[in-house]
């Protein structure tokens, strides 16, 4: 029997596991693949953004309270999680406004990937998917994770790379998540319109910014089937997501019809692979592969 496949997600806080490809995680543990979730910050600095939940014991106690959605959003997907142990570094108001000291943001990069390539070296992931160089949205704490995912793809393969983190393991493919497109968003809402329902895209779509497109989506993977799942995790982390928000607004059935898949952007492949592709895994055997070092 051949070794199961291995995806590894890295994401900035909780709860952008279940926002970011979910659905996708979902159908391949379902599959058989191993996924390992690492959250690379606790989300400590993470504003209540559903009212229902802000209330004062909640905002007291919220580093332990996003600890327990993750565990709950962690289980509903069937995925293995793990934490990376840096500080979320917040949301600045302005680009003005200085950074917490000690923060995630701030950290050194060799110090802010180690954990990563200890995580990769040890879990031994074919596949990594992460975020755009912009953090798919200008959080400093995405940023940053684009730059340790990076960094931890190119290194962990290279025995003279962060020694006493492992032996070495060289990952096949990397993603970045492609999901809050211009494109998927404009294809819901004309749905929703032809069927008379209200639209929550309108105003994002009228003010949203053009300009050339920077990663094109390379692989799109069906997985319609488990967005019913990807929404039970979501509701999981109660203090980011308002279960009457403009996420749910959209009916299951008219995503599951209009746009049944998650999309990605394949920004390194060591291996031979067609795009446009409909797996993560085009190219990948996993009896074929080995800990390749540079």
């Amino acid at each position: 029997m051949s070794a199961p496949l291995r995806l590894m997600a890295v994401h900035a806080h909780p709860d952008d596991e279940s926002s970011k490809g979910a659905a996708t995680m979902a159908r391949y543990v379902r599959e058989g693949v191993d996924v390992l979730v690492c959250t690379l910050t606790g989300g400590e600095r993470g504003s209540v953004l559903n009212p229902k939940m802000d209330r004062p014991e909640i905002v007291a106690n919220i580093a332990e309270v996003r600890r327990a959605e993750m565990a709950r959003a962690r289980e509903i997907l069937g995925v293995e999680q793990r934490f990376m142990g840096f500080i979320d570094s917040g949301l600045p108001e302005s680009e003005e406004e200085e950074l917490p000291e000690g923060c995630f943001a701030l950290q050194k990069l060799e110090d802010a990937s180690a954990p990563l390539v200890a995580a990769v070296r040890e879990f031994r992931p074919h596949v990594i998917i992460t975020y755009d160089d912009d953090g798919g949205y200008p959080h400093p704490d995405h940023i940053m994770t684009n730059k340790v995912s990076v960094e931890a793809f190119e290194a962990a393969g290279d025995p003279d790379r962060y020694p006493g983190t492992g032996d070495p393991w060289q990952p096949l493919k990397l993603y970045y998540h492609m999901g809050f497109s211009k494109d998927r968003f404009e294809a819901l809402h004309e749905a929703m319109t032809a069927r008379g329902l209200g639209s929550p895209y309108a105003d994002w779509i009228s003010r949203w910014e053009d300009r050339p497109t920077k990663w094109h989506v390379t692989t799109q993977v069906r997985c319609a089937d488990y967005f019913q799942i990807r929404d039970e995790a979501l509701l999981a982390h109660a203090t980011q997501v308002d279960p009457d928000g403009w996420f749910f607004q959209c009916p299951r059935e008219v995503q599951e019809e209009i746009w049944p898949t998650e999309d990605y952007h394949l920004a390194r492949s060591l291996v031979d692979t067609e795009l446009p592709e409909d797996d993560l895994f085009t190219g990948i055997h996993a009896e074929e592969t080995t800990p390749a070092c540079h």
